[in-house]
């Protein structure tokens, strides 16, 4: 039977350490889910990119990295609701068998539910986060190498980095605004 394991982020963007990590995941296991988090979320400096900019990041990064096994890219959007979060992700995506996870809190909940979950390996977290990537975007300092060639290659085409650097501008009061959802009046 075919042993199939879940690995969920937001990938904002897909940097070196997540593909360490899968590289892990794939050497485990023969198809991988791959949860794309926060779905919903876009346009803001914690979530700049789109679902699908963030599905053509991995798929782009995957092939550099010559990962030929079979894998899902499942949106998964925000519920905001930790104690029945395992619940829900398990009715979105197909079956598995194993959880990946460098996040406590996503360990806790999948045992809790009686899954095995295994810690996978963390790579130089220190720089490999999304968040210092995004900030060295901001300042104008180099991030291209912290991520996949083909990714840095599809920020460039999609303008990521301006983008990343409007929404650091904060003509909004804040990010909050920004993340709230666009009423339309009722006439």
């Amino acid at each position: 039977m075919v042993k199939r394991g879940l690995f969920v982020g937001r990938f904002q963007p897909v940097h070196n350490g997540h593909m360490k990590a899968l590289e892990f995941v794939f050497s485990q296991v023969d198809e991988v889910i791959i949860g794309i988090g926060s779905a919903q979320a876009s346009h803001t400096l914690k979530n700049p990119f789109t679902t699908s900019e963030r599905m053509e990041m991995l798929i782009r990064a995957l092939d550099e990295a010559g990962i030929n096994k079979r894998y899902y890219l499942i949106p998964l959007p925000d519920i905001n609701f930790n104690a029945i979060w395992a619940t829900y992700v398990v009715s979105m995506v197909p079956r598995f068998d194993v959880v990946f996870t460098g996040n406590s809190l996503v360990a806790q909940l999948f045992r809790e539910k009686g899954y095995e979950v295994i810690v996978q390996p963390m790579f130089r977290k220190d720089i490999l986060s999304a968040t210092e990537i995004r900030k060295r975007m901001v300042e104008g300092k180099p991030w291209e190498d912290l991520v996949p060639k083909s990714v840095a290659e599809f920020i460039k085409e999609i303008k990521g980095v301006e983008r990343i650097r409007m929404l650091a501008t904060n003509l909004e009061k804040n990010e909050k605004e920004l993340q709230a959802p666009l009423r339309i009046p009722e006439f």
